[in-house]
């Protein structure tokens, strides 16, 4: 079993910046590769960005390119997704997950899951 908590999330102005963590604890962190996703109210959750084992290798949904960056530190367990010039329409509800794959852009490929934290972009 792997346990996540996120944490950082909150009400930002459009244009500014959050960062996320995700704390990891039970079976080793380093053999996951992780991921963030991200649901809006009454819509279908949706991937954001992933990151190998490693930390060498990410992949980044279109939408969030060159403005979010996923990173983690496997001494201390964590993955981070900072994020930068922020939209009203990045508003959701944002998920860290486990998975034993890479590069799973299904939701269903991960196994684990953390209970989210709220980001709320004003316009």
């Amino acid at each position: 079993q792997v346990q996540l908590v996120e944490s950082g999330g909150g009400l930002v102005q459009a244009g500014g910046s959050l960062r996320l963590s995700c704390a990891a604890s039970g079976r080793t962190f380093s053999d996951y590769a992780m991921g963030w996703f991200r649901q809006a109210p009454g819509k279908e959750r949706e991937f954001v960005a992933t990151i190998n084992r490693s930390g060498y290798l990410t992949y980044y949904t279109d939408s969030v390119k060159g403005r979010f960056t996923i990173s983690r530190d496997n001494a201390k367990n964590t993955v981070y997704l900072q994020m930068n010039s922020l939209k009203p329409e990045d508003t959701a509800v944002y998920y860290c997950a486990a998975t034993t794959g890479w590069k799973n852009l299904n939701p269903d490929r991960y196994d684990y899951w953390g209970q989210g934290t709220q980001v709320t972009v004003s316009s």
